[in-house]
């Protein structure tokens, strides 16, 4: 199998980019967010790789840093989440947001994605809410784990946080990366109030 592919760019798309490694070349599919920080053409660049086998083909999933590799994986843990359609999520949510978007329950931020409507959106954050908040999880969501005592239904604090921001103008993505970076400099303990005013001193930065 391969784990991770080192060498020269050789050609980019838009889901996906040719590594020449000692003169031959890897087709390796990645989310836009990869596609975004890779070299130009011709300069060195390194993926991780997950190499996944079929009857039919053999097909490598390209990703520029750990953080998204193992949220590639969770992600297709879930029924109905196949390796493209984790990429488009990868695509329209970053690593960084996506477990705060899971623990609030906000399942119209992964519907977003090219291919999720609302029942698989719900699927989604029903089957990994508990995976991420899991000592064992591979993945670490961005901010502190918010405690259980929270409303089921309303993913909490840092829901009704994000949820004024999107009032005030802010776009759902900069609100949810805003939020996790306030729950992250806050602790858990923090109340929507607080979180809602760390989060607009975080866009204003």
């Amino acid at each position: 199998m391969i784990a991770k592919l080192a060498g020269v760019v050789e050609q980019i798309e838009s889901d996906a980019a040719v590594i020449d490694v000692n003169g031959v070349g890897y087709l390796a599919f990645c989310s836009t967010r990869t596609i975004g920080r890779l070299p130009p053409p011709g300069l060195p660049a390194r993926l991780l790789i997950e190499t996944h086998v079929r009857e039919d083909h053999i097909h490598l999933y390209g990703f520029i840093d750990a953080a998204e590799r193992d949220w590639f994986r969770l992600l297709t843990t879930v029924q109905g989440v196949g390796a493209r359609l984790a990429l488009s999520i990868l695509s329209t949510v970053a690593p960084e947001t996506l477990g705060l978007a899971i623990l609030a329950q906000d399942k119209p931020a992964l519907a977003q994605a090219e291919g999720v409507g609302p029942r698989l959106a719900a699927r989604i954050v029903n089957e990994l809410r508990d995976k991420i908040s899991s000592p064992a999880s591979p993945v670490s969501p961005a901010p502190p784990v918010p405690p259980r005592s929270e409303p089921a239904n309303g993913g909490g604090v840092t829901a009704d946080a994000i949820s004024v921001l999107e009032n005030l103008g802010v776009g759902r993505t900069e609100a949810l990366g805003a939020i996790a970076a306030a729950a992250r400099r806050l602790g858990s303990e923090a109340g929507a109030d607080l979180l809602i005013k760390a989060g607009l001193e975080e866009l204003a930065r």
